[in-house]
């Protein structure tokens, strides 16, 4: 799902700084993996020490982990296999924030603020929200009890709130909103739509850790409620613009996985596809937000991630059906369960995004102040392909041939002169490629 995820930033940025999301994305798989095993595993997912707020020691570097079994009795796994399941939560996680600090973080910053932002917020609300241990679980999971299968707070609400705040520190683009910012390659970005749609199935059924009816229904509805969510966010551009992008398209799908992730095991196929419907719209009105209130989140961490992880949450209390197996028979609303369900799913949701906010910004304020969190301007308009990796994504250079000049995609390409088709007639064409390259 992460290089699915890099691949959907990387074709909604700018050619110039595609590498750099490319390589935020896989380097955030390598960081988040090794403090994973380090010590990320046991304070998020062995017994509380802290009245729910987070874990403790016991299986720093995995120890103990080996040979022990987690899960229902007849669906045990082994522990080992769940904290690599688990592992892939906390790494998409903080790559998800990536996208909105597009084209202007320093990359050796980045690469602090994840380990820092990944230690001190992911790994404890991961417990908060994921650690079932009676009496001595997370606060949300266990005691607060509000319903949250595969990472709606702890995952998304959780990034977007971080993009948010890594936002404001980090200040507007160059040109930014004045200047158009047009995706580079949306082939690129419906791939990676497409990589995340499929990986999703893994996020959300995967989370019943065993192949039973949980799992199918978080199956039947992860597909049912992004197919909605499509449709939410293309009729809304159809009634706004006129006419239904394939960035439009792609985004939808995208907030409809985000909506349902934490809802996915609680409601049923009809209630999923009116959490899509309703999501899609949600999301597709809400990307606007950032030029209404002047804050760059480039890539609409903010209007997908943040808005869409609430929107499924908050739907939880509405369409909670008693009947279905990840309910344990609680009731929404709009089921004759009143507005406990509702009022904790809204407490869950402003806990976690305030708590990734607020340690978000002193986060970023703290690497603003010592190493630095932005790039120069010059750096920002040459493009952070070329300035952070000293690389570029494609070469536009025209090339020698019959077939004349050759630039990926069409973007570039010009047409060759005459110097610059073939050898003439009194250079052998070694002697003109040299002499151009010295040139």
């Amino acid at each position: 799902m992460t290089p699915g995820l890099a691949l959907f930033y990387g074709g909604m940025g700018r050619s110039k700084s595609v590498l750099n999301m490319l390589m935020m994305n896989f380097a955030t798989i390598a960081v988040v993996s090794v403090l994973w095993v380090a010590y990320g595993y046991s304070l998020a997912f062995t017994t509380d020490n802290f009245h729910g707020l987070i874990g403790g020691s016991d299986a720093y570097g995995l120890r103990g982990t080996f040979e022990a079994l987690t899960g229902a009795e007849g669906d045990k796994i082994p522990v080992l296999a769940f904290s690599s399941f688990q592992l892939m939560f906390a790494i998409i996680t903080p790559a998800l924030i990536s996208g909105a600090v597009a084209d202007r973080i320093k990359f050796r910053s980045w690469l602090i603020f994840v380990a820092v932002w990944t230690t001190v917020v992911y790994f404890p609300v991961a417990h908060w929200v994921f650690f079932f241990d009676a009496g001595n679980g997370g606060w949300i999971a266990d005691g607060l009890k509000a319903f949250d299968f595969a990472g709606g707070t702890a995952v998304h609400v959780n990034a977007g709130a971080a993009g948010l705040a890594l936002a404001l520190v980090l200040g507007k683009r160059v040109g930014w909103p004045k200047e158009k910012f047009k995706p580079h390659n949306l082939p690129m970005v419906l791939l990676g739509a497409g990589l995340l749609w499929f990986g999703w199935f893994g996020f959300n059924a995967g989370s019943a850790l065993a192949a039973n009816g949980l799992a199918a229904i978080a199956f039947v509805n992860t597909q049912v409620a992004t197919g909605a969510a499509l449709l939410g966010w293309i009729i809304v551009e159809w009634l706004r613009d006129g006419k239904p992008t394939t960035l439009g398209g792609a985004s939808g799908a995208v907030a409809g996985l985000v909506a349902i992730t934490p809802a996915c095991a609680t409601i049923e196929p009809l209630g999923a596809i009116a959490l899509g419907l309703i999501a899609g719209a949600v999301c597709a009105l809400a990307v606007g937000l950032k030029y209404r209130f002047g804050f760059d989140d480039a890539l609409d961490v903010v209007g997908v991630h943040l808005v869409g992880g609430a929107t499924g949450a908050l739907l939880i209390g509405l369409l909670a059906a008693p009947f279905i197996p990840g309910t344990g028979g609680v009731a929404g609303l709009l089921y004759g369960g009143g507005f406990a369900q509702l009022g904790r799913q809204a407490l869950a949701v402003v806990a976690v995004g305030v708590y990734s906010f607020v340690m978000a910004y002193l986060i970023a304020w703290v690497i603003k102040k010592t190493v630095g969190i932005r790039v120069s301007a010059e750096d920002e308009v040459e493009g952070l392909d070329t300035a952070e990796h000293a690389e570029s994504a494609y070469d536009f250079a025209p090339t020698s041939g019959s077939g004349g000049a050759f630039a990926l995609a069409g973007v570039g390409a010009t047409k060759p002169g005459p110097d610059e088709v073939g050898p003439g007639p009194d250079k052998p064409k070694t002697e003109q490629v040299t002499e151009k390259v010295a040139g």
